[in-house]
């Protein structure tokens, strides 16, 4: 009974949780560590409790006992990562990571893939890219975008990154083959129009960077940033014609 009792308290927990009522979820959880003192999941759902709260260093210490009780809870590691990094310890969140990391290669070597999972270790390799960048290292990130994206290959957004950043260090022509790739096999996913219009402003062919923009309010007539970036460069386009 007590079994089917902590299970009933995790679950009013976890959705308590996902409504963001966190009174409610921390008490839950503290009622079942109280009953379970090695609760992996409670410990790890009030871990993340701390973390929305800003409570870092109690999710610290409550992400360390997940992983005291469970050293392979991928999330958890990820998790704490995330908060080494943020609050600037960035050797222990490149340990802790790249340990997690390794685990989910071995699991993946032995035939099994977690969407999940996949797409937290993309979303942190984009964050060290997007920490590259910021740097000026250029290369770097490129290869850590590139990391995301192939763990995510849903998230686009980070095809648009690669281009702007081949863009950036003076690679052009990669860049219009990557926006271009990107259009062509998402036509609907008008980012990648905005961007490959820009690039062609950016290179003065005003022709293709208006007819990239005109595609998008055909399909979108209210896109904002089509409307913008088309006015702006007909503003140019007159602007240069009268000088």
């Amino acid at each position: 009974m007590e079994n089917v009792k902590l299970s009933d308290l995790l679950k009013k927990a976890k959705e308590a949780f996902q409504k963001n009522d966190l009174k409610t979820a921390s008490l839950f959880l503290n009622e079942i560590i109280e009953q379970n003192p090695n609760a992996t999941e409670a410990f790890f759902y009030l871990a993340n409790v701390f973390h929305v709260r800003g409570e870092l260093g109690k999710a610290i210490k409550a992400f360390q006992r997940v992983l005291e009780l469970d050293p392979h809870h991928t999330d958890a590691a990820i998790s704490l990562s995330v908060i080494y990094n943020d609050i600037g310890k960035y050797e222990e969140a490149k340990i802790i990571f790249e340990k997690a990391n390794n685990q989910v290669k071995t699991t993946q070597n032995q035939g099994i893939s977690d969407p999940h999972l996949n797409k937290k270790f993309s979303l942190k390799h984009y964050e060290i890219a997007e920490m590259y960048l910021s740097y000026g290292r250029a290369d770097e990130a490129l290869f850590e975008y590139n990391k995301a994206s192939t763990l995510d290959p849903d998230n686009l957004e980070i095809r648009i990154k690669v281009a702007k950043t081949y863009a950036k260090k003076g690679f052009t022509s990669k860049a219009f083959e990557e926006l271009k790739r990107l259009k062509n096999e998402h036509p609907a996913y008008m980012p990648a129009r905005i961007a490959l219009g820009l690039l062609y402003y950016g290179n003065g062919n005003i022709i293709e960077a208006q007819a990239e923009w005109q595609n998008v309010l055909s399909r979108d007539p209210n896109h904002p940033d089509a409307v913008m970036y088309l006015q702006l460069s007909r503003s140019a386009t007159e602007t240069s014609v009268t000088i």
